[in-house]
């Protein structure tokens, strides 16, 4: 019988309705895993994942809300760990993006909105769920190639990944003495939901090599996936780039 990488651990995630983060949740469920998961409004596909997860035999749970709302965050990290016993895994993957080509145009409400989305919550988020890991336990944070690159359309959002890269770095410093690994993964082009309902990309052809077309979520979600193993043991304050061989020296 295969020995599974999480058996039986407990793992939180935010945004796992679609895209990266169901593929993560159902791929870590897959490896014996328990899912917790925040999403924001959609229903419908929250309800999808969810079915999923307990047909692969795990247990899942599912909140509808803003992961900027520390509120609602004590209340999801409480009833978690009241159903799992525990938080050993925590995944940080919520994020938005508004594109704008012209800092001149940019809108006050979709900066603040992107802040508050994807690296606010993230925080907020993380200091809710850090009592609750103990050695061995890990975070892992999802940056972006836009990071490194930059994007000219995106550069509330640009910004924010870089400062979940710096995040990521500093509290894999503080976490090290209490043996929590904390890192990051930054993909490439990936066709999810965001990225369709921001510019209209639609999914590549799956059977094109891998450096000839953009990543499927389920081939972002391995990284995830080791980094949340103990083959990742070793490894903490470090940002796993899938991105199909683009140089970003970071």
């Amino acid at each position: 019988m295969k020995n599974l990488q999480l058996d039986n651990k407990s793992v939180l995630i935010t945004g796992a309705n679609t895209g990266i983060g169901k593929a993560v949740a159902l791929l870590f469920a897959k490896e014996g895993a328990n899912i917790s998961f925040i999403h924001f409004g959609d229903d419908e596909n929250a309800n999808k994942t969810k079915d999923e997860i307990v047909a692969l035999g795990k247990r899942s749970i599912s909140f509808d809300g803003d992961v900027s709302n520390n509120q609602f965050i004590q209340d999801v990290v409480s009833k978690t760990v009241d159903e799992f016993g525990t938080i050993d895994i925590l995944v940080n993957n919520a994020g938005t993006q508004v594109p704008c080509d012209n800092i001149e145009n940019i809108r006050e409400e979709d900066i603040r909105q992107t802040f508050d989305s994807n690296i606010i919550g993230m925080i907020l988020l993380t200091k809710a769920v850090f009592p609750f890991l103990k050695q061995g336990s890990a975070i892992i944070n999802t940056t972006s190639a836009t990071a490194y690159l930059g994007h000219e359309a995106l550069l509330d959002y640009s910004a924010t990944k870089g400062a979940i890269v710096s995040f990521t770095r500093s509290l894999a410093l503080q976490s090290k003495p209490k043996g929590i690994r904390v890192n990051a993964v930054a993909p490439g082009p990936v066709a999810t939901p965001l990225t369709e309902e921001t510019f209209g990309e639609e999914e590549d052809d799956g059977s094109k090599p891998p450096f000839e077309r953009n990543a499927s979520t389920e081939e972002i979600a391995a990284s995830f996936l080791f980094l949340a193993s103990e083959n990742a043991c070793q490894i903490t304050g470090q940002v796993l780039h899938p991105n199909g061989g683009i140089i970003v020296n970071g």
